[in-house]
């Protein structure tokens, strides 16, 4: 910058000195350059330019192979007696890389852009069902506290139609016939940074809770005596995923072991199952009780069977998935078919024929698969998503075309499960709020008596059911 003003007897600008300049490149790391090597091979490169030019302004035959010679020679002696590398030279240098991003890390702008492509190929169409699927829930909760944390599983509807649910370090309960909540239990003894990571009732008689914790053991509560039976240890980090095969509870935890728990016995442990390598995030045991599916952080599914020991190795380990491995779904219209969905890199729902090990099917459904629900009446499957869009989506099986999205949720939809009838999905986000859809076909009454979240109240329904209520 300089000074345009003149001095009062009408001096010139000649007598006007220039203001320093303050402005400079920022060079971040001066550690990691060799100025005297970066400095000798800009001269080198300019004196090699200049003696390639003749008298005329033109560069000769003979002085280009010259020029080339001497170019030669000087990157060999620069080689062997100074010991400069030019492929290796560099003025600036970036010495610290950038820190690896987390696995549950979402790239915005990636996941957009692809996500706008992928929408154009699978649009949706209630064509090809022949029932009315409504687009708002049909019940909102309100669930404070809720973890935003995609590796735990924080929801579990029984077939006595309570659905569990843990917010931060306490479990709820919430009756769907009466709407009655319930406190059952809580962790705050256990430290401020204590919290539950995981729920799943018992597959028959609804009155068993099992219930994981950040500590690393599982307690196994009676709900209507509201006592707690016992507590299994067999983890050393956080207990994210459980899942029951009649008396045998399966727990996956963050230090990447599963523990087959016999809760019927005062030797607990069964097996210690080691085939992961990063934090188990999905378990699923298949409807026949032969098989136990398994995903984890290291993007890897694993089948085991039922049989398993701690020495034993999975019948498979299936390694197609890109990212995080938790939402998994049996299907219960066919047996060894299994659904699962993979992390942000991922994106796709895949289909396995867990006999054989293969994989039968893949769609890229442009964003987060974080959860997985197969209609028990229907050929179908809803799927949970995180950004951009935070939607559920119904797909026709096999044909993977799109029949339904589902929006509401402001935040990704990490967890899913179904009510006992089979007609009524509750997702729970990470905007901190449960949301029942009426998404699936009713059953007849000759099928199934029991009631669901979509037959509460009676017909007071159109009246109850669309206001917000609080789980605590």
């Amino acid at each position: 910058h300089e000074s345009n003003s003149k001095n009062a007897g009408g001096s010139s600008d000649e007598n006007c000195k220039p203001t320093a300049s303050l402005s400079d490149r920022f060079i971040p790391n001066r550690a990691a350059m060799d100025m005297e090597r970066s400095s000798h091979a800009i001269l080198s490169r300019s004196y090699e330019s200049e003696s390639s030019i003749g008298t005329d302004g033109e560069a000769s035959e003979d002085e280009d192979t010259t020029t080339t010679s001497v170019a030669s020679d000087m990157s060999e002696y620069k080689s062997s007696v100074l010991g400069i590398d030019d492929s290796k030279s560099r003025i600036l240098s970036f010495a610290d890389k950038a820190p690896a991003p987390k696995g549950d890390t979402v790239n915005n702008l990636q996941v957009l852009y692809s996500a706008s492509t992928s929408s154009r190929k699978n649009k949706s169409s209630t064509k090809l069902v022949g029932r009315h699927i409504p687009s708002a829930p049909s019940r909102i909760l309100d669930a404070p506290d809720l973890l935003d944390d995609y590796y735990l599983n924080l929801l579990s509807w029984s077939d006595t139609n309570v659905l569990a649910v843990a917010l931060s370090q306490t479990v709820y309960l919430w009756n769907a016939e009466t709407g009655a909540i319930d406190e059952l239990c809580n962790v705050e003894d256990q430290g401020s940074d204590a919290h539950i990571s995981s729920v799943s009732w018992i597959q028959e008689g609804g009155g068993h809770l099992a219930v994981g914790t950040s500590s690393g053991n599982t307690m196994l509560w009676d709900v209507r005596a509201q006592k707690q039976l016992r507590k299994m240890d067999g983890h050393s980090d956080r207990v994210g995923a459980l899942s029951w095969n009649r008396h045998i509870l399966s727990s996956g935890g963050r230090d990447n072991l599963i523990v087959n728990h016999d809760v019927r016995v005062a030797e607990h442990k069964v097996a210690n199952l080691a085939g992961h390598t990063q934090e188990v995030c999905g378990l699923a045991w298949s409807p026949d009780g032969m098989t136990l599916a398994s995903g984890a952080n290291d993007n890897k599914l694993c089948l085991w069977d039922a049989a398993a020991s701690s020495s034993s190795r999975p019948r498979y380990e299936l390694t197609d998935h890109q990212a995080a491995v938790k939402a998994l779904a049996w299907s219960p219209h066919e047996r060894n078919l299994l659904a699962t969905g993979g992390g942000t890199a991922d994106r796709c729902i895949k289909f396995w024929n867990t006999q054989s090990g293969s994989m039968l099917q893949s769609v890229d459904t442009g964003s987060q698969v974080c959860a997985l629900q197969w209609n028990p009446h229907e050929k179908e499957i809803l799927s949970s998503h995180g950004f951009a869009r935070n939607q559920l989506c119904l797909w026709k099986y096999p044909t993977m075309a799109k029949v339904k999205e589902l929006e509401g949720h402001s935040a990704r939809v990490l967890h899913m499960a179904a009510s006992p009838d089979g007609s009524t999905v509750v997702s729970a986000a990470a905007d901190e709020t449960l949301r029942f859809w009426d998404v699936f076909a009713p059953p007849s009454k000759s099928r199934d008596g029991k009631r669901g979240a979509s037959d509460l109240s009676g017909g007071a329904k159109s009246k109850n059911l669309s206001r917000t209520m609080h789980i605590r």
